[in-house]
C-alpha cells in the first residue's frame, strides 16, 4: 500500500487530528455491525428493539438483546486499529477519537479524548430519576431495576432520541480546528453524525478515508485507502515515524 505524498505532507505540519469511527473498526475486533448471525435478532429489526416505546412495551426482550451484544462485545478486544489511533498521540499535540460505536474499545486501547456520539454499551441508567449504573446490574425477572423502583436502560442512543448535547458539541468543535480527519470504518449516512464529514470538508480538513468499500462520503475525500483500519493505520504509522523523527 502507497501512502499518497500529500497525506505525508500534511501530517507533517499538523497539529490537530481527529479520527471519525463506525462500526467497521469494531467489525475488525469480531464484534457484529448490530445482530449476530443466528437466532432471534436476525428476525427482528433493529428498529424493533433500538427505540424507547419498544423498551417500555417488553423490556425483558430489550434486555436479552442487550444483555447478548454486551458479551459479544466483553469478549472481544481492540485491534491494531485502535492501537495506531492510541501511539498517533505521540506525535501530535492533539488527537481526538469521535465515535458512532457504543463498545467502549476506544478507551480500552488507551486514547485519551474520546466522544461518543451514540452513548456506551457500558452504562447504564435508570429512566425515572436518571441515576448512572455503570457496574454489574441485577436482573430481576428479567430486568433491572433502581432503588427508586424505576426501570434502568442501557445509556445508548436509540432511534428517534437526540445525541448527547456535549458529545456533539465537542465532537464538533474538534472537527472544525482539525487538520488532518481520518473517517475510519463508517459509512456516513447516519445523521446527525455524519454531517461531521461535511463540516470538517466546510472547514478545510485534509480528510482521509479508510473503509473497506466505497460510500457516500469518498467523493469528498481527499485520500482514499480501501481496506481495513487494522492495517492500513498502522502502515500510516510507520510513515509517520520516519517523517517525525
Amino acid at each position: 500500500m502507497e501512502v499518497d505524498s500529500r497525506l505525508i505532507n500534511k501530517l507533517k505540519e499538523a497539529e490537530k487530528i481527529v479520527f471519525f469511527t463506525g462500526a467497521g473498526i469494531s467489525a475488525e475486533s469480531g464484534i457484529p455491525t448490530f445482530r449476530g448471525e443466528d437466532g432471534i435478532w436476525n428476525k427482528l429489526s433493529p428498529e424493533e428493539l433500538a427505540n424507547f416505546n419498544a423498551f417500555m412495551r417488553n423490556p425483558k426482550l430489550v434486555w436479552e438483546w442487550y444483555q447478548y451484544r454486551k458479551n459479544i462485545i466483553h469478549n472481544s478486544k481492540p485491534n491494531a486499529g485502535h492501537y495506531a489511533m492510541v501511539e498517533f498521540e505521540k506525535y501530535f499535540p492533539s488527537v481526538t477519537v469521535i465515535t458512532q460505536n457504543v463498545d467502549n474499545l476506544h478507551k480500552r486501547a488507551g486514547s485519551k479524548i474520546v466522544y461518543e456520539l451514540h452513548g456506551n454499551i457500558e452504562r447504564n441508567f435508570c429512566i425515572k430519576c436518571k441515576k448512572r449504573y455503570d457496574t454489574e446490574l441485577e436482573f430481576l425477572d428479567g430486568i433491572p431495576k433502581c432503588d427508586c423502583g424505576g426501570m434502568i436502560r442501557p445509556d445508548v442512543v436509540w432511534f428517534g432520541e437526540y445525541l448527547p448535547a456535549d458529545q456533539l458539541k465537542n465532537s464538533e468543535l474538534a472537527t472544525i480546528s482539525s487538520d488532518v480527519f481520518f473517517v475510519v470504518g463508517t459509512s456516513a449516512v447516519v445523521y446527525p453524525a455524519a454531517g461531521l464529514v461535511y463540516t470538517a470538508r466546510q472547514y478545510g480538513s485534509f480528510i482521509v478515508e479508510v473503509n473497506t468499500e466505497t460510500t457516500e462520503v469518498s467523493k469528498i475525500c481527499d485520500v482514499n485507502f480501501q481496506g481495513k483500519a487494522g492495517e492500513i493505520l498502522p502502515r500510516i504509522l510507520d510513515k509517520l515515524k520516519k517523517i517525525k523523527y
